[in-house]
């Protein structure tokens, strides 16, 4: 019960910290022009989740909001990390050595090494189109890595999910396996919009409504995660 309080009470976490982040450099940057040195770096009025007037790396790259950013990011990497391996323990206390164990900790860890490189670079500019591949790797990966974790996250408590019936609420798991399968189908039905040139507007859009829809995997696990200990068998978990 331990590991499941903790990664209740830590998911919030990983769900308001971004969201605070990214939101207050956008607030920053097209409302407090003064605070920006370079007068360049200033957006004017948008709300990029509907018109894709700005990107997210747009909006925190530059000096001061890659003060809000770089720090909320690494934290968030932070508690990723403890996450995934909090979910290990779980998962092993109900079965031992279950088979998606590795991917889950493969992908949920390697997502947020990658957000961590991906803040590291965010700002630091070459003109160089293999550091610039490598960014787009990175930010890719970061994506293609927590998707697939979160994945088989949700396929592996539906599996016991008969086991954690004192522990989780059922309806908030569907809800998690609904918003997990609509990630990975505009995923798939994006392709052709973020590879081909153009549709900078339609991308910077998806780029924001998309990181929601990945942050809001833990604000659900949060609620998924019973307080009460009423019936608990299982000490371990």
């Amino acid at each position: 019960m331990d590991k499941i309080s903790k990664v209740k009470s830590m998911s919030i976490w990983i769900f308001i910290v971004p969201f605070l982040a990214i939101n207050i450099c956008l607030i920053m940057i097209t409302q407090f022009h003064g605070l920006f040195p370079n007068q360049e770096d200033i957006i004017h009025n948008t709300i990029p989740y509907i018109d894709g007037g700005t990107s997210i790396s747009r909006t925190a790259r530059v000096f001061p909001t890659y003060l809000v950013f770089k720090p909320a990011m690494f934290f968030t990497s932070y508690l990723l990390i403890k996450y995934w391996f909090y979910n290990k323990e779980i998962i092993n206390s109900v079965e031992k050595n279950h088979q998606n164990i590795k991917y889950i900790v493969f992908f949920g860890v390697g997502s947020a090494i990658l957000l961590i490189l991906h803040s590291i670079f965010l700002g630091i500019k070459f003109d160089n189109d293999i550091y610039k591949l490598f960014r787009r790797v990175v930010m890719l990966s970061f994506i293609i890595f927590e998707i697939v974790a979160q994945t088989y996250l949700v396929i592996t408590f539906y599996s016991l999910k008969q086991s954690l019936l004192n522990y989780i609420n059922p309806n908030i798991l569907r809800l998690k396996m609904i918003l997990v399968s609509l990630l990975i189908i505009v995923a798939l039905i994006s392709i052709p919009i973020v590879t081909l040139p153009g549709n900078k507007l339609i991308k910077h859009a998806l780029e924001w409504d998309y990181f929601m829809g990945v942050i809001c995997f833990y604000i659900l696990t949060h609620f998924m995660w019973k307080t009460s200990t009423k019936h608990q068998s299982n000490k371990g978990v």
